[in-house]
């Protein structure tokens, strides 16, 4: 496969590699693969997605489970799963009690993966399984996370293409991460610290920009991208719109989500600067020009910003008390899983006992 790549150095090394003695085993190997897969609607792609994952997957020569995620489908596909979990226990699924969305289900998956790398995978066989293996090699070149870059992507170019090229690049220009394709799903990741990002929302496509900013380090490697073949995507040019606003949480959350006083403060000092400035002027021309501050519209733009400012600041103490309480407190899901199949423990895999 040729490789188009991006190497990217850790902000912060918070998963240093350790050195041992001659004979000691490489901390970077891989012990087991976890292969996340969110499934809704997907009844044509099902039989082929498992047959393909398992002859990538064999010649790997590592342990192996796929989760396989139902997300609400309502078109058979539960019970295709259940006959291929029936006759491979490797094959692990959990049911929501309805639609959910990407994130949650591979959060669920996640959550109950129990192998070294967490492989995240669309089940609508676009990304192509036989990619796993040389995302695995590289991996275990000390990487943490690695990406797939689909340069030759077989979709509309007006509907799919085009609004997240665009996308990316902003989001690239705004996070100030060099990536070139956030939207594929097709990713290889170290799961101790997969496990210190918290996904909701969309946020599944910002993994690489979160992980990154958790100290991992991060490859981009081109993969393989093929056209659908069974079903329909579940995605439009509006879900662009989407992931823009999403991006004002990541980039809230890489540069202020630990100290919100930073940014709310700030504006607020902004609006309080801004209200003395309005007040001066507003004197002066009272003083010098026999201007009548009561008709003024400075008397109003000086009022409106002592408040906002004061609003500001009181939303940054909100914001500081708030980061504290979400980092010292148990961490919980947002989903509700039905049942569960080929688990030995059900709470693992966030059913409640």
């Amino acid at each position: 496969m040729k490789e188009k790549s991006r190497d990217y150095a850790p902000l912060q090394a918070v998963h240093p590699v350790h050195v041992g003695a001659a004979g000691d085993e490489n901390p970077d190997q891989v012990g087991g693969l976890s292969v996340v897969v969110p499934i809704y609607n997907e009844i044509g792609n099902i039989d082929r997605l498992y047959a393909e994952l398992t002859a990538a997957l064999t010649p790997i020569g590592k342990p192996f489970e796929i989760i396989l995620v139902d997300d609400g489908s309502k078109d058979g596909s539960a019970a295709a799963l259940e006959a291929i979990a029936a006759t491979d226990q490797r094959v692990k699924l959990i049911f929501f009690r309805r639609n959910y969305g990407q994130t949650a289900a591979m959060k669920a998956g996640i959550d109950a993966a129990s192998m070294d790398v967490v492989i995240t995978i669309d089940g609508d066989l676009q990304n192509d399984p036989a990619d796993i293996g040389p995302m695995i090699a590289k991996l275990e070149q000390g990487y943490d996370l690695v990406h797939g870059w689909r340069v030759h992507r077989q979709d509309a170019m007006i509907s799919r293409k085009l609004p997240s090229r665009i996308a990316n690049w902003i989001i690239s220009r705004t996070t100030r991460f060099p990536i070139h394709d956030l939207g594929c799903t097709l990713k290889a990741i170290r799961r101790n610290i997969l496990s210190e990002v918290e996904l909701y929302g969309d946020m599944h496509r910002f993994i690489p920009i979160l992980l990154h900013q958790r100290g991992a380090r991060c490859f981009e490697i081109e993969t393989h991208h093929r056209q659908r073949i069974a079903g329909v995507t579940k995605y439009g040019i509006g879900r662009t719109l989407v992931v823009l606003l999403d991006l004002l949480t990541v980039k809230y959350l890489l540069e202020y989500s630990a100290h919100p006083m930073r940014l709310f403060g700030g504006l607020g000092l902004a609006s309080f600067g801004v209200a003395v400035l309005t007040l001066v002027v507003l004197v002066l021309m009272k003083v010098i020009g026999g201007v009548d501050m009561t008709g003024n519209p400075f008397l109003m733009l000086s009022v409106v910003s002592w408040l906002a400012g004061l609003q500001l600041l009181s939303l940054g103490l909100i914001g500081e008390i708030l980061a504290r309480i979400y980092f010292t407190t148990e961490k919980k899901t947002h989903y509700a899983v039905r049942r569960t199949v080929n688990f030995e423990d059900a709470v693992s895999a966030g059913v409640q006992a």
